[in-house]
């Protein structure tokens, strides 16, 4: 099935301030990319490495950031840089903006959700006709981009869900979970990662994927004809799969 590029979606966030002398030096003692480098993806990990929440940093000044997070995760992010600041001379207050994604070469922080140029753009007009949910989730399934509640959780590790590729750095100092993170990239590997699916229909999330009798790996999203599942890495890329009672094959 062919998949169009929208012209613009809303994109739902909870939104964290950052700003004082001390704000980049701590931001760049808690987070897991570069923060010098901003506007970039980054992760606020457990000590374990766990995901707390995904995060894009902007910066707005030399002393005042923005953290962009998922709905809800704005509080956790908050609190969990609170515990941490000490003696960080830096204010971390919630905000509030709406962003839009805009489709296509624009001026704005770049997106990389869709698997197509876009950027995020605050406080803009909303758009009159928003791309549907859909249409959104089946660029995102194709791009093999992971969603919080979905493909990402409390039982993933950043790797498994390839965000080391896309929100780690691994020549930056030290931060709470980087020694596990670094670990698993330098001496070992996951055991499962993120695949795209063709399958028939829309498989539920945590519907088992099966090579043969062997249960391998689980459907996290999915969209009429497409899915994404974390499957086991030792399954090749030809393997006959099912899921439920149909067919699957990796894309």
């Amino acid at each position: 099935m062919e998949t169009l590029t929208p012209t613009a979606a809303l994109r739902p966030r909870d939104y964290v301030a950052v700003r004082g002398p001390d704000a980049g030096d701590f931001l760049e003692r808690m987070l897991s990319n570069e923060v010098a480098s901003a506007p970039c993806e980054a992760l606020l990990l457990t000590p374990k490495g766990r995901v707390i929440a995904p995060l894009v940093v902007v910066r707005r000044g030399d002393d005042d950031f923005l953290l962009l997070t998922e709905p809800g995760l704005g509080e956790a992010v908050r609190a969990t840089l609170m515990r941490a600041r000490f003696a960080a001379k830096c204010e971390i207050e919630p905000e509030s903006h709406t962003s839009v994604v805009v489709f296509g070469d624009t001026d704005g922080i770049p997106n990389r959700e869709y698997g197509v140029p876009a950027a995020e753009v605050l406080d803009a007009e909303p758009p009159s006709q928003p791309a549907a949910e859909e249409e959104l989730e089946r660029l995102r399934i194709l791009a093999r981009r992971p969603r919080w509640g979905r493909e990402i959780d409390d039982r993933v590790l950043p790797a498994e869900a390839g965000l080391t590729e896309t929100h780690v750095s691994f020549t930056k100092g030290c931060y709470p979970g980087q020694e596990p993170i670094a670990r698993l990239h330098h001496r070992g590997k996951a055991n499962r990662e993120l695949r795209v699916l063709e399958v028939e229909g829309a498989p539920q999330p945590e519907t088992e994927v099966f090579h043969g009798e062997k249960a391998v790996g689980r459907i996290t999203s999915s969209v009429p004809g497409l899915a994404l599942a974390y499957v086991r890495v030792e399954v090749p890329t030809d393997a006959d799969l099912t899921v439920g009672s149909a067919r699957a094959s990796v894309r």
